[in-house]
């Protein structure tokens, strides 16, 4: 398939793609580079450095969404974003240098671990434990969280090309008491400026097809709203569990690839 014949493809795998990710508050890259490695065999670094094309504009979009919706507080996420820049600009130089299969490998082990994470969420205990937490909910982070926070979610972001936000929410929610949708908007907002930062790492060297990424980011420009808006509606434990079964999938089919 040429470049320009698969141009409706890849706007209609960025608009799925940005929907979900928007919904439960990702980015999407965790769903993209997934797909760019199984549907267009990409080496692993090709996939994540184009996947940040999207994630870059998707993320923008998404916490322009969460900010309408609950306003963020940017005092609260601004040390983490300048620990993730830095952190994130490190571990992508290191990426660079990683095998491909292994790196892939390693990928699907972070996903498992992401997956059941999620699910542990989900049990009937925890479900419980976290609804009373969540009566006298946080809205601002401590300096120190934000530093742990920030080099975490860099040190992701920067070797996965995924955004970080993937790590932060569950630790927002289940340890420092934000509700989902809160700590979804924070999130993304902390991972914006290392995301770019990342995108031109990967560029720098080589790793990223501007045609495929761009036409993604259109794609999923339309549908970001909508995926917030059905964040606020759905049960959270409902949207965990599917995103866990979903995250299964894709370990599977990488550990095949």
């Amino acid at each position: 398939m040429d470049w320009l014949s698969g141009i409706p493809l890849y706007l209609l795998l960025g608009a799925s793609i940005g929907f979900v990710g928007a919904m439960v508050g990702i980015g999407g890259g965790l769903i993209a580079i997934p797909m760019l490695v199984l549907l267009f065999d990409m080496p692993q670094q090709l996939a994540q450095g184009t996947a940040l094309v999207m994630i870059v504009s998707n993320v923008l979009l998404s916490v322009r969404s969460y900010n309408q919706s609950n306003r963020i507080d940017f005092k609260s996420v601004g040390t983490a974003v300048v620990v993730n820049m830095v952190a994130t600009n490190l571990a992508a130089i290191m990426a660079q240098d990683i095998d491909p299969v292994l790196l892939r490998r390693l990928f699907a082990i972070f996903l498992a671990l992401i997956a059941l994470l999620y699910l542990w969420q989900t049990l009937p205990g925890k479900i419980k434990k976290q609804s009373a937490s969540q009566a006298g909910a946080a809205t601002k982070l401590k300096l120190s969280t934000s530093v742990w926070l920030g080099l975490g979610s860099g040190l992701i972001g920067g070797i996965f090309g995924v955004g970080g936000s993937l790590i932060i929410v569950p630790v927002m929610t289940m340890y420092y008491g934000f509700r989902q949708t809160a700590a979804q908007g924070m999130a993304l907002a902390m991972i914006v400026p290392g995301s770019c930062v990342a995108l031109g790492t990967y560029a720098w060297g080589g790793n990223t097809n501007w045609i495929i990424g761009l036409s993604m980011a259109i794609g999923g420009m339309f549908v970001v709203k909508y995926g917030v808006k059905l964040a606020y509606r759905l049960p959270e434990v409902h949207l965990k569990r599917i995103f866990s079964l979903v995250l299964f999938l894709t370990v599977a089919l990488l550990m095949t690839k």
